[in-house]
């Protein structure tokens, strides 16, 4: 029983760090268009980049009047804009809450500190060989239904996946201590 208990303290552990660590987009600006990016594509962004600790501005594209220019997939950028920028419209607006293990981890860069949660404000401006559009045509959608689509699966949806993941185990270390016991009362 006593082992039971650990497997199930250390599963809990796992799924609350498993969701923790997770980055979260916000839409905040929707846009309907036919080319999203894509791994490969050599984009530009305009951001502001601010600690969610206390709100204090570290970078932004903005005050230099010009757009941040990547190719996404290449290891240039925190992990946290390879997977957040993905899926975007030319046009769209996403604010991006980066935590430390898909930024800079637990080493300082410049005026971020170690272990930061960093959030950016960013702007899809272009996709290299992609014609920007006339006109950004924005998307109506209720703010649950946008979050749920942003983030791909909700919260609460991950921990019934993860509670899920440890019932199974938890059946078969049950499944193993009666076949134990069974075999000791012979």
């Amino acid at each position: 029983m006593y082992r039971l208990l650990c497997s199930l303290t250390l599963l809990a552990s796992a799924a609350v760090g498993a969701l923790a660590s997770d980055l979260k987009i916000d839409v905040t600006l929707p846009v309907e268009c036919d080319r999203k990016t894509q791994k490969g594509d050599s984009i530009e962004v305009h951001y502001r980049g601010t600690l969610a600790s206390n709100g204090n501005k570290f970078d932004a594209s903005y005050d230099r009047g010009k757009p941040f220019g990547f190719q996404i997939g290449a290891g240039r950028v925190i992990k946290g804009w390879e997977e957040g920028l993905l899926d975007m419209c030319i046009g769209e607006k996403r604010t991006l809450t980066v935590p430390p293990e898909l930024g800079y981890g637990n080493r300082g860069m410049g005026p971020i500190p170690a272990g930061s949660t960093l959030v950016f404000e960013t702007e899809l401006m272009g996709i290299k060989g992609v014609p920007k559009p006339e006109s950004i045509v924005t998307k109506a959608t209720s703010s649950s239904e946008q979050e749920a689509t942003e983030t791909g699966t909700g919260t609460a949806e991950k921990i019934a996946e993860k509670v899920e993941e440890a019932a199974e185990v938890i059946g078969t270390m049950l499944a193993d201590t009666d076949d134990a016991q069974e075999h000791n009362e012979l």
